[in-house]
């Protein structure tokens, strides 16, 4: 008996074998680089932000929340970071202080008495805003509910 008429079967089989290995699902690419995705010349990142960009006043829009918010930051007279206040229609002025965390983020404190936390805000540069505009999240500390926040400079 010949081996030889089940040579060719074993042979094709290895090589199928071996080109489906071949034909596997492509890699997963990495995230991008929101450097690498910034508009020429502005920054990708909070961090990359000289502390007098986040000055002056803003326009904050919280999701669930009625009209808009006017934010005013200025240098905190303290540390490294910004302070100011909050106004909504038909409430209080809230305070305001924080600064840029080492992750990227703009990490404000907001409280409506000077002593307590009411709300936290983490909010991220828009890539290719130029440091105009920062979108993340504002929690209501009173309810621990979280609502999506963006940031725009005026």
């Amino acid at each position: 008996m010949s081996l030889r008429p089940f040579a060719a079967p074993a042979a094709m089989a290895a090589l199928a074998m071996a080109l489906a290995g071949c034909a596997q699902a492509p890699a997963a690419r990495p995230a991008p680089d929101p450097r690498a995705l910034s508009t020429p010349g502005c920054p990708a990142d909070a961090r990359d932000l000289p502390p007098q960009a986040l000055y002056g006043q803003w326009q904050a829009h919280i999701e669930g929340r009625p009209g808009v918010a006017v934010v005013r930051l200025h240098k905190h007279p303290d540390y490294n970071g910004v302070q100011g206040s909050v106004a909504r229609s038909g409430q209080r002025e809230a305070m305001l202080a924080g600064d840029i965390d080492s992750d990227g983020a703009l990490s404000l404190d907001e409280s409506q008495d000077g002593h307590a936390i009411s709300a936290n805000w983490s909010v991220r540069l828009r890539v290719g805003s130029c440091g105009k505009i920062f979108d993340g999240s504002w929690r209501d500390a009173a309810d621990d509910s979280v609502h999506t926040a963006v940031l725009q400079k005026q």
